[in-house]
């Protein structure tokens, strides 16, 4: 099944897209769960829809072949995550607010964009849900790029970054620059997003940084283990997905998505099974 993926150059193009959005999206998803910061990936991955509105509404008006939709939903990700860490200062003790405002904000734009774009058509409908044909060479290595500076930036601020997650207030006191990681972090959330959505789609990028990690959280013992398992589950749901997804003739984000939120209910099943079996052992001995 796989033998046409590698055999077509579209197709190979999208199962190594897919395979580095199944690593870079669980392992940025791991530190916003820990954080509880899951909404800040659905309010970035609406305006970046707002971003693609844009572009696809740049490309109705003028003809321009270096702004892609691609290029300005990245664009308006980056911004959408500055404006919110800049919220976060404005509202100190109501940070979260930020989430919300962004996120009404992108949806505000996309509207207003979509209808000067003349509505919906293809390729806002790729954008919104996951293409398996539209993942062109140079979205490969786009997103190529946007993955080796994401796991070397993770690399270089992991003990940073560990630290900020678990407790902000020692983080600081061991003299950690709170502010600049977190806007480091952020900015690494964004460009995710704009990364993943040629292959699960805007709408649905924010489920495959947090159902991993859910699935994953059943079952490890530490946090480096829990980003090898939401690693895991994540290729395993991306692969599944997109072959599935290429022979049903349906959009990829919406099997790769079930295919995650299958792994989970599996994962809680198997988990309260094994207790079970424990607690029953326990109790005959």
């Amino acid at each position: 099944m796989l033998a046409d993926f590698i055999a077509y150059d579209f197709l190979r193009n999208t199962f190594l897209t897919g395979l580095l959005i199944g690593v870079i999206a669980p392992l940025l998803g791991t530190f916003l769960v820990v954080r509880r910061l899951s909404l800040l990936a659905d309010a970035l991955s609406h305006v970046t829809l707002s971003g693609i509105a844009f572009g696809l509404f740049l490309e109705k008006l003028i003809v321009v072949s270096f702004i892609t939709p691609l290029y300005s939903g990245m664009a308006f990700s980056v911004v959408g995550a500055l404006l919110i860490e800049k919220l976060r200062t404005v509202y100190k003790s109501y940070q979260e607010l930020g989430i919300p405002i962004i996120l009404t904000g992108g949806v505000g734009m996309s509207v207003i964009f979509i209808s000067l774009a003349n509505g919906f058509n293809t390729d806002l409908f790729n954008y919104l849900f996951g293409s398996v044909s539209a993942v062109s060479l140079n979205d490969l290595l786009t997103i190529l790029g946007i993955s080796i500076f994401i796991l070397l930036v993770v690399g270089l601020f992991y003990k940073e970054l560990v630290t900020l997650s678990f407790d902000e207030e020692h983080a600081i006191v061991s003299g950690i620059h709170s502010k600049r990681i977190h806007f480091i972090f952020i900015i690494l959330t964004a460009l995710v997003i704009a990364a993943s959505i040629r292959i699960v789609g805007v709408l649905l990028v924010s489920a495959l940084m947090t159902l991993p990690v859910a699935a994953a959280m059943r079952y490890a013992k530490s946090f480096k283990q829990l980003i090898v398992l939401s690693i895991a589950f994540g290729e395993l749901a991306v692969i599944i997905g997109l072959v599935s997804g290429y022979y049903l003739s349906i959009p990829p984000g919406g099997t790769i998505v079930m295919i995650a939120i299958l792994i989970l209910l599996l994962s809680i099943l198997v988990n309260r099974t094994t207790f079970s079996l424990k607690e029953r052992k326990k109790l005959s001995e």
